[in-house]
């Protein structure tokens, strides 16, 4: 096994990789864990993936992935907290749409673009699933 050092977004991690031989190298990858430089355990991942295939331009920004054409998606399953735009409003780059609590954390979801705020289908205290509709922008 060789131990190689990985920086990712300023965090050094720690990876060791095996060679496999041919009849190992056919079976299901396993999921790859990787340890913080100096600490043991598995680190999370410096920004979320949203899951793949529902369209549209992506951008990771402060560890939160949304969608950049028109609708605004959840990143993560997560409790709304508070909706900050109502439908009618125009909204700018980067102006926070909501804050979802995920995982005892709130992240602000932003406006991926200019806009004006056609429908938002959450309120306050909804459950929503990662890649449910959080806001509908339109030009």
């Amino acid at each position: 096994m060789k131990m190689f050092r990985v920086v990712v977004n300023g965090s050094e991690y720690r990876v060791g990789i095996e060679e496999l031989a041919d009849e190992e190298s056919k079976l299901p990858a396993a999921t790859a864990r990787l340890s913080p430089a100096g600490g043991s355990g598995p680190a999370s991942p410096a920004t979320a993936s949203a899951p793949a295939g529902r369209g549209g331009a992506r951008t990771a920004t402060g560890g939160v992935t949304r969608e950049v054409a028109g609708a605004v998606r959840a990143p993560l399953p997560g409790t709304i907290l508070q909706v900050a735009v109502r439908p009618g409003d125009t909204v700018s780059l980067g102006q926070t749409l909501l804050v979802l609590e995920a995982m005892k954390m709130e992240n602000e979801i932003k406006a991926p673009a200019e806009g004006l705020v056609a429908e938002v289908p959450v309120s306050q205290g909804d459950s929503v699933n990662a890649g449910d509709l959080l806001v509908l922008l339109t030009s």
